[in-house]
Protein backbone atom coordinates (compact mmCIF):
# COMPACT_ATOMS: atom_id res chain seq x y z
CA UNK A 1 0.00 0.00 0.00
CA UNK A 2 2.59 2.60 0.77
CA UNK A 3 4.52 2.07 -2.06
CA UNK A 4 1.54 3.87 -3.87
CA UNK A 5 1.97 7.19 -2.66
CA UNK A 6 5.09 7.87 -4.48
CA UNK A 7 3.17 6.84 -7.39
CA UNK A 8 0.18 9.29 -7.02
CA UNK A 9 1.31 12.16 -8.34
CA UNK A 10 3.25 10.71 -11.09
CA UNK A 11 -0.18 9.23 -12.47
CA UNK A 12 -1.61 12.73 -11.67
CA UNK A 13 1.02 14.47 -13.80
CA UNK A 14 0.62 11.25 -16.51
CA UNK A 15 -3.27 10.87 -16.94
CA UNK A 16 -3.72 15.15 -15.65
CA UNK A 17 -6.00 13.83 -12.55
CA UNK A 18 -7.50 16.09 -10.02
CA UNK A 19 -6.56 16.29 -6.74
CA UNK A 20 -10.31 14.45 -5.76
CA UNK A 21 -9.27 11.67 -8.52
CA UNK A 22 -6.24 11.28 -6.46
CA UNK A 23 -8.06 10.70 -3.41
CA UNK A 24 -10.58 8.40 -5.07
CA UNK A 25 -7.59 6.25 -6.22
CA UNK A 26 -5.95 5.79 -2.62
CA UNK A 27 -9.80 5.26 -1.27
CA UNK A 28 -9.91 2.49 -4.21
CA UNK A 29 -7.35 0.03 -2.85
CA UNK A 30 -7.21 1.00 0.84
CA UNK A 31 -11.46 0.15 0.25
CA UNK A 32 -10.83 -2.75 -0.88
CA UNK A 33 -8.22 -3.33 1.53
CA UNK A 34 -10.38 -2.81 4.47
CA UNK A 35 -13.51 -4.67 2.74
CA UNK A 36 -11.37 -8.00 2.18
CA UNK A 37 -10.41 -8.01 6.15
CA UNK A 38 -13.01 -9.57 7.86
CA UNK A 39 -13.50 -12.10 4.99
CA UNK A 40 -9.60 -13.07 5.40
CA UNK A 41 -10.35 -13.46 8.97
CA UNK A 42 -13.12 -15.90 8.35
CA UNK A 43 -11.14 -17.60 5.97
CA UNK A 44 -8.44 -18.34 7.95
CA UNK A 45 -10.31 -19.86 10.72
CA UNK A 46 -11.32 -22.58 8.01
CA UNK A 47 -7.68 -22.93 5.98
CA UNK A 48 -5.57 -21.24 8.27
CA UNK A 49 -3.72 -18.01 8.35
CA UNK A 50 -0.57 -19.22 6.50
CA UNK A 51 -1.87 -19.76 2.79
CA UNK A 52 -4.30 -17.26 3.06
CA UNK A 53 -1.37 -14.76 4.11
CA UNK A 54 0.69 -16.32 1.65
CA UNK A 55 -1.96 -16.19 -1.14
CA UNK A 56 -3.13 -12.65 -0.68
CA UNK A 57 1.04 -11.50 -0.73
CA UNK A 58 1.14 -13.20 -4.06
CA UNK A 59 -2.58 -11.37 -5.21
CA UNK A 60 -0.78 -7.63 -4.42
CA UNK A 61 2.42 -8.56 -6.23
CA UNK A 62 0.57 -9.80 -9.46
CA UNK A 63 -1.96 -6.31 -9.31
CA UNK A 64 1.64 -4.02 -8.84
CA UNK A 65 2.38 -5.65 -11.92
CA UNK A 66 -0.48 -4.82 -14.00
CA UNK A 67 -0.33 -1.17 -12.58
CA UNK A 68 2.35 -1.17 -15.37
CA UNK A 69 -0.14 -1.72 -18.00
CA UNK A 70 -3.05 0.55 -16.50
CA UNK A 71 -4.05 2.96 -19.32
CA UNK A 72 -6.22 5.94 -17.36
CA UNK A 73 -7.99 6.61 -13.94
CA UNK A 74 -10.45 3.34 -14.44
CA UNK A 75 -7.97 0.96 -15.09
CA UNK A 76 -5.89 2.22 -12.17
CA UNK A 77 -8.52 2.22 -9.98
CA UNK A 78 -9.46 -1.13 -11.08
CA UNK A 79 -6.42 -2.64 -10.75
CA UNK A 80 -5.74 -0.92 -6.93
CA UNK A 81 -8.96 -3.33 -5.93
CA UNK A 82 -7.51 -6.26 -7.11
CA UNK A 83 -4.27 -5.09 -5.17
CA UNK A 84 -6.09 -4.03 -2.44
CA UNK A 85 -7.60 -7.48 -1.81
CA UNK A 86 -4.25 -9.43 -1.99
CA UNK A 87 -3.05 -6.37 0.53
CA UNK A 88 -5.63 -6.80 2.93
CA UNK A 89 -4.81 -10.75 4.20
CA UNK A 90 -1.46 -9.27 5.77
CA UNK A 91 -2.26 -6.99 8.60
CA UNK A 92 -5.21 -9.16 10.65
CA UNK A 93 -3.39 -12.65 9.89
CA UNK A 94 0.18 -11.62 10.56
CA UNK A 95 -1.05 -9.51 13.69
CA UNK A 96 -3.15 -12.86 14.50
CA UNK A 97 -0.26 -15.13 14.21
CA UNK A 98 2.01 -12.70 16.27
CA UNK A 99 -0.77 -12.10 18.90
CA UNK A 100 -1.34 -15.76 19.63
CA UNK A 101 2.35 -16.36 19.95
CA UNK A 102 3.02 -13.81 22.42
CA UNK A 103 -0.17 -14.16 24.45
CA UNK A 104 2.00 -14.73 27.54
CA UNK A 105 3.41 -11.11 27.59
CA UNK A 106 5.08 -8.50 25.99
CA UNK A 107 2.09 -8.60 22.88
CA UNK A 108 2.80 -4.86 22.16
CA UNK A 109 6.31 -5.06 22.17
CA UNK A 110 6.22 -8.37 19.46
CA UNK A 111 3.88 -6.19 17.45
CA UNK A 112 6.01 -3.16 17.58
CA UNK A 113 9.04 -5.37 16.33
CA UNK A 114 7.04 -6.60 13.59
CA UNK A 115 5.69 -3.26 12.31
CA UNK A 116 9.11 -1.81 12.92
CA UNK A 117 10.63 -4.91 10.34
CA UNK A 118 7.29 -4.22 8.10
CA UNK A 119 8.51 -0.68 7.68
CA UNK A 120 12.46 -1.09 6.56
CA UNK A 121 10.60 -2.47 3.44
CA UNK A 122 8.67 1.02 3.37
CA UNK A 123 11.77 2.96 3.43
CA UNK A 124 13.58 1.18 0.74
CA UNK A 125 9.98 0.05 -1.46
CA UNK A 126 9.68 4.47 -2.43
CA UNK A 127 12.78 5.49 -3.23
CA UNK A 128 13.45 2.38 -5.13
CA UNK A 129 10.26 3.32 -7.07
CA UNK A 130 11.13 6.78 -7.88
CA UNK A 131 14.63 6.18 -8.34
CA UNK A 132 13.22 3.47 -11.39
CA UNK A 133 10.71 6.13 -12.51
CA UNK A 134 12.73 8.85 -12.90
CA UNK A 135 15.02 6.42 -15.53
CA UNK A 136 12.72 3.91 -16.76
CA UNK A 137 9.42 5.34 -15.53
CA UNK A 138 6.81 4.55 -14.09
CA UNK A 139 5.58 1.35 -15.75
CA UNK A 140 8.86 -0.10 -15.07
CA UNK A 141 8.53 0.57 -11.27
CA UNK A 142 5.87 -1.18 -10.87
CA UNK A 143 6.97 -4.05 -12.90
CA UNK A 144 9.40 -4.38 -9.89
CA UNK A 145 7.66 -4.00 -6.91
CA UNK A 146 5.26 -6.69 -8.11
CA UNK A 147 7.65 -9.42 -8.94
CA UNK A 148 9.26 -8.63 -5.37
CA UNK A 149 5.60 -9.46 -3.94
CA UNK A 150 5.16 -12.64 -6.16
CA UNK A 151 8.59 -13.85 -4.83
CA UNK A 152 7.63 -12.76 -1.67
CA UNK A 153 4.36 -14.61 -1.29
CA UNK A 154 6.48 -17.87 -1.67
CA UNK A 155 8.83 -17.26 0.54
CA UNK A 156 6.44 -16.20 3.56
CA UNK A 157 4.60 -19.64 2.95
CA UNK A 158 7.91 -21.70 2.68
CA UNK A 159 8.95 -19.68 6.79
CA UNK A 160 5.42 -20.03 8.08
CA UNK A 161 5.43 -23.69 7.37
CA UNK A 162 9.08 -24.24 8.53
CA UNK A 163 7.84 -22.57 11.56
CA UNK A 164 4.70 -24.83 12.02
CA UNK A 165 2.82 -21.36 12.37
CA UNK A 166 -0.44 -20.95 10.88
CA UNK A 167 -1.99 -23.70 10.23
CA UNK A 168 -5.51 -24.85 10.41
CA UNK A 169 -7.64 -24.16 13.81
CA UNK A 170 -8.82 -27.74 14.10
CA UNK A 171 -5.21 -28.73 13.84
CA UNK A 172 -4.21 -26.46 16.72
CA UNK A 173 -7.42 -28.09 18.51
CA UNK A 174 -5.96 -31.51 17.78
CA UNK A 175 -2.46 -30.54 19.75
CA UNK A 176 -4.60 -29.53 23.33
CA UNK A 177 -5.94 -25.74 22.42
CA UNK A 178 -9.24 -26.29 22.89
CA UNK A 179 -12.32 -25.59 20.47
CA UNK A 180 -13.73 -22.34 19.25
CA UNK A 181 -14.92 -19.12 21.08
CA UNK A 182 -18.84 -18.56 19.80
CA UNK A 183 -19.19 -15.58 17.65
CA UNK A 184 -16.77 -12.69 17.36
CA UNK A 185 -15.01 -13.53 20.75
CA UNK A 186 -15.33 -9.78 22.21
CA UNK A 187 -15.23 -9.89 26.05
CA UNK A 188 -15.30 -5.97 26.20
CA UNK A 189 -17.94 -4.33 23.90
CA UNK A 190 -17.45 -0.72 24.82
CA UNK A 191 -13.55 -1.12 25.52
CA UNK A 192 -12.93 -2.51 21.84
CA UNK A 193 -15.59 0.27 20.16
CA UNK A 194 -13.60 2.97 21.67
CA UNK A 195 -9.82 1.43 20.44
CA UNK A 196 -11.42 0.87 17.12
CA UNK A 197 -12.77 5.21 17.20
CA UNK A 198 -9.23 5.61 17.95
CA UNK A 199 -7.83 3.52 15.23
CA UNK A 200 -10.00 4.80 12.73
CA UNK A 201 -9.51 8.50 13.35
CA UNK A 202 -5.40 7.58 13.30
CA UNK A 203 -5.76 5.38 9.87
CA UNK A 204 -7.63 8.18 8.62
CA UNK A 205 -4.81 11.09 9.44
CA UNK A 206 -1.89 8.94 8.57
CA UNK A 207 -3.56 7.54 4.96
CA UNK A 208 -4.44 11.14 4.29
CA UNK A 209 -1.08 12.90 5.16
CA UNK A 210 0.68 10.27 2.96
CA UNK A 211 -1.37 10.86 0.18
CA UNK A 212 -1.18 14.61 0.34
CA UNK A 213 2.49 15.31 1.95
CA UNK A 214 3.57 14.45 -2.06
CA UNK A 215 2.20 17.70 -3.41
CA UNK A 216 2.69 19.85 -0.63
CA UNK A 217 6.48 19.01 -1.06
CA UNK A 218 6.42 19.40 -4.45
CA UNK A 219 4.24 23.03 -4.15
CA UNK A 220 7.48 23.64 -2.02
CA UNK A 221 9.91 22.66 -4.87
CA UNK A 222 10.46 19.18 -4.51
CA UNK A 223 11.71 17.23 -7.54
CA UNK A 224 10.16 13.70 -8.07
CA UNK A 225 13.21 12.00 -7.28
CA UNK A 226 12.83 14.05 -3.94
CA UNK A 227 9.57 12.67 -3.10
CA UNK A 228 10.66 8.84 -2.56
CA UNK A 229 13.18 10.36 -0.29
CA UNK A 230 10.69 12.01 1.75
CA UNK A 231 8.74 9.65 1.89
CA UNK A 232 11.72 6.70 2.89
CA UNK A 233 12.18 9.34 5.97
CA UNK A 234 8.74 9.14 7.03
CA UNK A 235 8.83 5.57 7.20
CA UNK A 236 12.22 5.48 8.78
CA UNK A 237 10.58 7.67 11.46
CA UNK A 238 7.30 5.42 11.35
CA UNK A 239 9.72 2.41 11.59
CA UNK A 240 11.51 3.30 14.83
CA UNK A 241 8.57 4.85 16.32
CA UNK A 242 6.47 1.32 15.69
CA UNK A 243 9.43 -0.54 17.25
CA UNK A 244 10.17 2.14 20.10
CA UNK A 245 6.04 2.88 20.54
CA UNK A 246 5.36 -0.89 21.38
CA UNK A 247 7.89 -1.03 23.74
CA UNK A 248 6.98 2.20 25.87
CA UNK A 249 3.59 1.43 26.06
CA UNK A 250 4.42 -1.52 27.82
CA UNK A 251 6.26 0.24 30.75
CA UNK A 252 4.62 3.44 30.60
CA UNK A 253 0.65 2.71 29.73
CA UNK A 254 -0.64 2.69 26.58
CA UNK A 255 -3.07 6.03 27.29
CA UNK A 256 -0.08 7.56 28.04
CA UNK A 257 1.52 6.48 25.13
CA UNK A 258 -1.36 7.38 22.69
CA UNK A 259 -1.67 10.74 24.19
CA UNK A 260 1.86 12.23 23.50
CA UNK A 261 1.83 10.50 20.22
CA UNK A 262 -1.20 12.36 18.86
CA UNK A 263 -0.45 15.63 20.48
CA UNK A 264 3.43 14.95 18.64
CA UNK A 265 1.82 14.34 15.29
CA UNK A 266 -0.98 17.40 14.98
CA UNK A 267 1.79 19.55 16.18
CA UNK A 268 4.66 18.72 13.90
CA UNK A 269 2.24 18.10 10.89
CA UNK A 270 1.65 21.82 11.27
CA UNK A 271 5.27 22.60 11.45
CA UNK A 272 5.89 21.09 8.11
CA UNK A 273 3.22 23.20 6.30
CA UNK A 274 4.73 26.15 7.57
CA UNK A 275 8.16 25.47 7.78
CA UNK A 276 10.14 25.83 3.87
CA UNK A 277 11.15 22.54 1.74
CA UNK A 278 14.74 21.78 3.47
CA UNK A 279 13.27 21.72 7.41
CA UNK A 280 10.27 20.01 6.67
CA UNK A 281 12.43 17.44 5.26
CA UNK A 282 14.69 17.57 8.62
CA UNK A 283 10.80 16.99 10.42
CA UNK A 284 9.65 14.18 8.17
CA UNK A 285 11.53 11.16 10.52
CA UNK A 286 9.91 12.72 13.40
CA UNK A 287 6.64 13.32 12.23
CA UNK A 288 6.85 9.41 10.95
CA UNK A 289 7.90 8.13 14.51
CA UNK A 290 4.40 9.96 16.06
CA UNK A 291 2.15 9.69 13.27
CA UNK A 292 3.01 5.60 13.16
CA UNK A 293 3.64 4.89 16.63
CA UNK A 294 -0.06 4.93 17.59
CA UNK A 295 -0.49 1.98 15.52
CA UNK A 296 1.87 -0.61 17.14
CA UNK A 297 -0.09 0.51 20.67
CA UNK A 298 -3.12 -0.16 19.01
CA UNK A 299 -2.44 -3.34 17.73
CA UNK A 300 -1.30 -5.04 20.55
CA UNK A 301 -3.91 -3.27 22.74
CA UNK A 302 -6.97 -5.49 20.11
CA UNK A 303 -5.44 -8.63 22.16
CA UNK A 304 -6.77 -7.25 25.41
CA UNK A 305 -10.46 -7.24 24.22
CA UNK A 306 -10.92 -10.58 22.31
CA UNK A 307 -10.60 -14.26 23.26
CA UNK A 308 -7.16 -15.70 21.77
CA UNK A 309 -9.12 -18.17 19.67
CA UNK A 310 -10.67 -15.30 17.74
CA UNK A 311 -7.84 -12.87 17.20
CA UNK A 312 -8.12 -13.20 13.13
CA UNK A 313 -11.62 -12.44 13.20
CA UNK A 314 -11.12 -9.63 15.18
CA UNK A 315 -8.19 -8.13 13.99
CA UNK A 316 -9.95 -8.46 10.67
CA UNK A 317 -12.75 -6.47 12.35
CA UNK A 318 -11.18 -3.73 13.59
CA UNK A 319 -8.62 -3.49 10.66
CA UNK A 320 -11.37 -2.86 8.26
CA UNK A 321 -12.75 -0.36 10.63
CA UNK A 322 -9.32 1.28 10.65
CA UNK A 323 -7.95 1.35 7.10
CA UNK A 324 -11.99 1.72 6.04
CA UNK A 325 -11.99 5.37 7.45
CA UNK A 326 -8.45 5.59 5.60
CA UNK A 327 -9.86 4.91 2.32
CA UNK A 328 -12.47 7.88 2.77
CA UNK A 329 -10.15 10.45 4.40
CA UNK A 330 -8.07 11.11 0.67
CA UNK A 331 -11.11 11.56 -1.05
CA UNK A 332 -12.72 14.03 1.79
CA UNK A 333 -9.21 15.71 2.33
CA UNK A 334 -8.78 15.87 -1.69
CA UNK A 335 -11.83 18.00 -2.02
CA UNK A 336 -10.81 20.68 0.37
CA UNK A 337 -7.53 20.40 -1.07
CA UNK A 338 -9.15 21.24 -4.40
CA UNK A 339 -11.12 23.95 -3.19
CA UNK A 340 -8.24 25.85 -0.71
CA UNK A 341 -5.26 23.92 -1.40
CA UNK A 342 -3.18 21.33 -0.08
CA UNK A 343 -1.93 23.14 3.30
CA UNK A 344 -5.47 24.11 4.56
CA UNK A 345 -6.27 20.20 3.93
CA UNK A 346 -3.29 18.89 5.91
CA UNK A 347 -4.23 21.33 8.46
CA UNK A 348 -7.52 20.23 8.85
CA UNK A 349 -6.06 16.58 9.15
CA UNK A 350 -3.97 18.22 12.25
CA UNK A 351 -6.68 19.47 13.57
CA UNK A 352 -8.86 15.96 13.58
CA UNK A 353 -6.01 14.32 14.86
CA UNK A 354 -6.90 15.90 18.02
CA UNK A 355 -10.25 14.28 18.38
CA UNK A 356 -8.49 11.09 20.00
CA UNK A 357 -7.40 12.57 23.14
CA UNK A 358 -10.92 12.78 24.82
CA UNK A 359 -11.56 8.79 23.66
CA UNK A 360 -8.54 8.44 25.60
CA UNK A 361 -10.44 8.98 28.97
CA UNK A 362 -12.74 6.35 28.24
CA UNK A 363 -9.88 3.45 27.15
CA UNK A 364 -8.30 3.90 30.41
CA UNK A 365 -11.53 3.03 32.01
CA UNK A 366 -12.07 -0.13 30.00
CA UNK A 367 -8.47 -1.06 30.37
CA UNK A 368 -8.06 -0.09 34.35
CA UNK A 369 -11.87 -2.28 34.93
CA UNK A 370 -10.01 -5.16 32.71
CA UNK A 371 -7.15 -5.61 34.95
CA UNK A 372 -9.27 -5.40 38.22
CA UNK A 373 -11.71 -8.50 36.53
CA UNK A 374 -7.91 -10.13 35.96
CA UNK A 375 -6.86 -9.62 39.62
CA UNK A 376 -10.13 -10.85 40.66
Amino acid sequence: MDGLYVLLPLWAAAFVLSHAQVGALSMAMAGALALAQIPAGFLAEHRGERIVLAAGIVLAGLGYVLLSWAAGFVSLAGILVIAGIGCGAQHPLASSIISRAFAGGNRRAALGTYNFTGDLGKVVAPAAIAAIAAVFGWRYGTAAYGFIGIGAGGVVFALLLWLRSGSRPQDRAAVGEGGPTPGWGIMDRRGFAVLSAIGMIDSGARFGLLTFLPFLLLEKGAAVETLGFALGLVFAGGAAGKLVCGHVADRVGIVRTVVLTEIATALLIAAVIIEPLTVSLILLPLLGIALNGTSSVLYGTVGDFVSEDRHARAYGLFYTLGIGAGALSPVAFGVVSDGWGVATALSVLAACVLVILPLCGVLRQSLAAGARSQQE
